[in-house]
């Protein structure tokens, strides 16, 4: 999976629309993803209108860039799991299928996480009309990358404890 080596957070996009078929494979693969007990706690908003992005931009301090993207996914889960202590490492695995799905299309983007800021997660629920009984979890702007750089190295030996 050369994908998880090359995969960079992409904040400046090319002025062009992601297809539509290329944003249902994002979300194919985020339902792909493994869930506690096989919940599926995802509900999935898809962002494309200029207009709601610009607002979604404003919803922390660190989703500004999120004004100029063609689209993002706003992730969301739904309380009342049968397994509701682990909804949010269902939803890391979901946004991480996500981001290496849109790698390996020519895609790139940012995962802004808004859970479990409380603030941050009623005022996109608030922007979206996010229905009673579904938090925000994650904004992910996506689109076709305008800037390009290497994927830092993160590998650190000191990091790894061999347990024989």
């Amino acid at each position: 999976m050369n994908e998880i080596f090359h995969r960079i957070s992409v904040r400046k996009y090319q002025d062009r629309p992601v297809e539509p078929e290329k944003l249902e494979q994002l979300l194919r693969a985020a339902m792909a993803a493994p869930s506690a007990c096989n919940q599926q706690p995802w509900e999935f908003y898809v962002v494309r209108r200029k207009e709601k992005l610009a607002e979604l931009a404003t919803a922390t301090p660190y989703t500004g860039f999120t004004a100029q993207a063609p689209a993002a996914i706003v992730a969301a889960y739904r309380e009342g799991c049968f397994a509701p202590d682990y909804a949010h490492i269902d939803m890391s695995a979901a946004m991480e299928n996500m981001l290496l799905e849109a790698d390996s299309l020519g895609l790139g983007g940012t995962w802004m996480g808004i859970a479990p800021i409380e603030d941050r997660m009623k005022t996109v629920e608030s922007m979206l009309d996010i229905p009673e009984g579904l938090r925000a979890f994650a904004i992910y702007s996506v689109g076709y990358p305008a800037e390009s750089r290497p994927q830092q190295d993160r590998w650190d030996p000191a990091r790894v404890h061999w347990v024989d």
